[in-house]
């Protein structure tokens, strides 16, 4: 909890006023039993009414400014406890966002949802309680323990058996349950990203039929959760019988020993009754505290996985001054890269350079697997490489800023993805200030000009969440004018035209050399014909470099390219003889 106490410091005065106002109402409920005993000795047997209903007065006051008093304090501990919650999750989430690639691959999209949501959830009901009840109930139960004494010390030693084989119980249930309840939260984590993967994956798994298979699977890991949960919760339920037996004997024990004493003329009845009352207390107080023990453990469990995410600092830092570049340098160039992702078996990236000129079209074509994404996000330094060494108009790319690289590079990723908002919200991601005149030329050079001017909102026709309202083609081209928008000086469309059809895709490319900031365009593709206009192609063969050049260079020296381009493009030859 070290890392996350800064975000309660505006909250001190809160976490002070609360704990007090219970303890003092902890103490109008300490009175009550003795307010009760004057009705019975002294009310009842005498018959005095004014007696009984003064004393049932003092109980309603009692009562009623118990009540303000647990209002009040419940209202300091919702505050710190909600203000707490909301300041750690602001600052998880902005964490989150600095973290480099790298580091969120590590976690994992499932784990840093359940860290934001669940977690931090829990830490605001652990210290809600905490407040409310840390020092309450150990101050009841001692409280009872020191007003029996003061009712008749010789009955009270019943009080300094129980109290501690109470103590007892509680803890060792604490002791065995504690662990469990940790591993009731990573099992949770797996059933929340098994959730993630059906929701988010649900058309691959409808389209291959695997629903059944998916089932069994999210059935194995909920059963494997909801089993954990029953075995702590088995233990945990032994608390209640088990203390209550202790309880219930301590009673016994009181009411024997008072009876005796009563008959013996050393106490009253009212008195046992009080004594009876102070044991109830103590045992409604201790359940309390078992039950604040466990959510406080829940709690303590979830600060240490918050705090896992916080203590994760991104690799990757950036200058606090940019480099100027170099008008007369290459927009693009590799020197002997290399790259190899953390864990990773085998170098994604080996040994690969190239130049690409200011203005010009860089090529990127290659198998599945073979290293094309992998290299293209090295330019916006979303990954650092392993080795070698990464230009961007002739200064390395860590030389720049972060505000200064993501604006000279702009990428349009392989799965397109917009933003809940409206076409002109989700264009302007790049772009703040941009008008509609910029945000419609950039539509029309990526081809969208002419459906999003059907849409009855235009430029604030609504976008749903992911831009499911939308087609495949249309995600695929807002993404494009998105990264259009913000005319940057390096343009990476990462397959990023794969669901468009020839024509369109021919229209796109032909805009994009009409383009007046005339951007260095990275095209990476699987269709030969995308990139057959480009300056260079390079072609990636399990992250190694098979061939560079032209299109007609690369027909003629490089078998990889070759083969590509006659799997997609038979010639005037074969298409004849299929045809007879």
């Amino acid at each position: 909890m070290k890392r996350l106490m800064p975000y309660l410091r505006p909250y001190r005065r809160e976490c002070v006023l609360a704990p007090l106002f219970k303890m003092t109402e902890a103490v109008f409920e300490l009175l009550v039993p003795l307010v009760v005993a004057v009705i019975i000795d002294r009310g009842i047997p005498s018959g005095d009414r004014g007696l009984i209903l003064r004393m049932g007065g003092v109980l309603v006051a009692l009562g009623a400014g118990g009540m303000l008093l647990a209002f009040t304090a419940q209202w300091f501990s919702a505050k710190a406890a909600c203000g707490f919650a909301a300041s750690v999750r602001r600052a998880l989430f902005s964490h989150i966002q600095s973290l480099d690639w790298a580091e969120l691959d590590a976690e994992g999209t499932a784990t840093l949802i359940t860290r934001l949501t669940s977690d931090i959830n829990q830490l605001q009901s652990g210290l809600n309680l905490f407040l409310r009840l840390f020092l309450r109930s150990p101050f009841v139960v001692a409280g009872a323990v020191v007003m029996a004494f003061v009712v008749d010390a010789r009955t009270a030693l019943v009080f300094c058996v129980t109290v501690p084989l109470l103590a007892l119980v509680v803890a060792a249930v604490m002791r065995v349950t504690t662990p469990m309840y940790r591993g009731v939260q990573k099992r949770l984590d797996g059933v929340l990203a098994a959730v993630r993967e059906n929701i988010t994956g649900a058309r691959v798994i409808r389209a291959f039929g695997r629903e059944d298979d998916e089932q069994r699977r999210f059935d194995e890991q909920n059963e494997s959760l909801t089993a954990s949960q029953l075995a702590v919760g088995r233990i945990s339920a032994l608390m209640n019988p088990v203390t209550y037996v202790i309880i219930n004997l301590a009673v016994i024990a009181v009411l024997y020993t008072g009876g005796r004493r009563v008959d013996a003329g050393a106490l009253s009845q009212g008195e046992v009754v009080a004594l009876v009352n102070y044991m109830s207390q103590i045992l409604v107080e201790l359940i309390k505290f078992a039950n604040l023990v466990v959510s406080i453990t829940k709690a303590l469990a979830s600060a240490g996985r918050v705090e896992s995410v916080l203590a994760r600092k991104a690799g990757m830092t950036f200058p606090e001054t940019s480099a100027h570049p170099d008008a007369s340098a290459p927009a693009v160039e590799f020197d002997d890269v290399s790259l190899r992702y953390a864990g990773a078996g085998a170098p994604s990236l080996e040994h690969v350079s190239f130049t690409l000129a200011r203005g010009g079209t860089l090529g990127v074509i290659g198998g599945t697997g073979s290293g094309k994404s992998s290299l293209v996000n090295l330019i916006p330094r979303f990954y650092d490489a392993t080795s070698g060494r990464v230009r961007l108009e002739g200064n390395d790319v860590s030389a720049y800023t972060k505000d200064t690289l993501r604006a000279m590079v702009a990428v349009v990723p392989q799965k397109a993805q917009l933003f809940t908002g409206t076409i002109r919200s989700n264009l302007q991601m790049g772009a703040p200030d941009a008008d509609d005149a910029s945000l419609w030329e950039a539509l029309r050079a990526a081809q969208a000009e002419d459906f999003v001017r059907r849409k009855p909102g235009g430029l604030d026709e609504p976008v749903s969440a992911g831009g499911k309202n939308f087609s495949g083609g249309q995600r695929q081209r807002l993404t494009i004018a998105r990264a259009l928008a913000a005319k940057p000086d390096i343009l990476i469309l990462d397959d990023s035209a794969s669901a468009l059809d020839f024509a369109t895709d021919a229209a796109l490319r032909r805009a994009l050399r009409e383009l007046p900031f005339a951007p260095a365009v990275v095209i990476v593709s699987q269709r030969a014909s995308s990139l057959m206009h480009a300056d260079t192609i390079v072609v990636l063969d399990d992250g190694s470099v098979a061939g560079k050049g032209t299109h007609g260079e690369l027909l003629k020296t490089c078998p990889v390219y070759e083969e590509i381009y006659q799997s997609q493009f038979k010639t005037a030859k074969e298409r004849g003889g299929e045809a007879k």
